[in-house]
């Protein structure tokens, strides 16, 4: 008897649907079995408001948990830096593939790279942190640009450039990758003066916490560095208490002796949308060996931060 297909609940815009689409293709490969998209719409996708009005905190997520809760679709495949950063006990999270590029891109006018835009260039982008670091990289620079915030698909966001209405926006590199869009990039944009948002460029997939089989099964397509570092950036997210709009960044990355990985160095910052006040510290520390060694780094470096007064740079707290 053949058994039936499994369902993977998706969002209904072209990025999900590409990265859903390659998640299936995967657990095809591992299980043998077919795999539907379900395609669902969330409070995100129909919602006009900008995302910081809105919360953020869920938003585009809590649609596809409650159809694996209530066992409409099998499992749920989502941005991880759209998910809240408590994990609720009714669902696993299954596995968390091996990260894309985390990076923030530039994609501009004239193929334009940041340092070459005009003095007062106009920059959309619907995130509180990317504002918070462009607007301080421009200081620092002696350059005077300003933040629009935008939302909408990547087809919508890039438009406003090719329309002239803006002169860059700024995307995630994941994205465009993804949709195979990585070529219209103008500039990629370092992590030394961009930090991404805790969990960017990483997938994860949620499946019923009941359900063991499935469970298992995901599992195999984690990639364990990948879970260490996004926990580590998410543990300090949830120790600063900040929602997924607040303006933080945050990156776990691995530091190698030549071909030996021996410490995880974690880089966090909050800054005020203005770019006027930043704090950004880093810790570095073994590679996490369990979970709990990953949650420790978090909350080590947001203690620190804590300290020299990021609390009062956050805004929007999560509720």
């Amino acid at each position: 008897m053949t058994e039936r297909a499994l369902r993977l609940g998706t969002r209904r815009s072209k990025l999900a649907m590409a990265q859903s689409g390659r998640v299936a293709q995967a657990v095809r490969q591992l299980t043998g079995r077919a795999v539907e998209l379900v395609e669902i719409t969330t409070y995100g996708d129909t919602s006009r408001e900008h995302l910081a009005q809105i919360g953020g905190t869920g938003v585009f997520v809590t649609a596809l948990r409650e159809a694996v809760v209530a066992g409409e679709v099998d499992f749920a495949v989502h941005s991880l830096k759209d998910l809240p950063t408590a994990q609720p006990d009714d669902l696993a999270l299954a596995a968390v593939p091996l990260r894309e590029d985390p990076r923030d891109v530039l994609v501009a006018r004239d193929g334009l790279t940041f340092d070459r835009l005009p003095n007062g260039a106009r920059i959309g982008t619907g995130s509180p942190r990317r504002m918070a670091q462009l607007n301080a990289h421009a200081r620092s620079h002696g350059m005077a640009v300003e933040t629009v915030p935008i939302r909408g698909n990547v087809d919508t966001r890039i438009g406003f450039v090719r329309s002239g209405e803006l002169d860059a926006v700024v995307l995630a590199a994941a994205g465009l990758i993804r949709l195979g869009r990585i070529d219209e990039v103008t500039d990629f944009l370092s992590v030394d003066f961009v930090l991404p948002a805790p969990g960017q460029g990483a997938l994860a997939i949620e499946c019923a916490a009941v359900n063991a089989d499935l469970t298992a099964a995901l599992a195999e397509l984690d990639d364990p560095f990948t879970r260490a570092a996004v926990t580590a950036e998410r543990s300090l997210l949830a120790a600063l208490e900040a929602g997924c709009t607040a303006p933080v960044g945050a990156l776990a990355d691995l530091l190698a002796d030549g071909q030996v990985v021996t410490e995880m160095r974690l880089r966090g910052v909050v800054g005020t949308t203005d770019g006027s006040t930043l704090v950004q510290l880093s810790t570095t520390g073994p590679v996490p060996t369990s979970h709990d060694d990953a949650v420790a780094l978090g909350r080590e470096l947001a203690s620190e931060m804590l300290a020299k007064g990021a609390a009062g740079l956050m805004g929007e707290r999560a509720l």
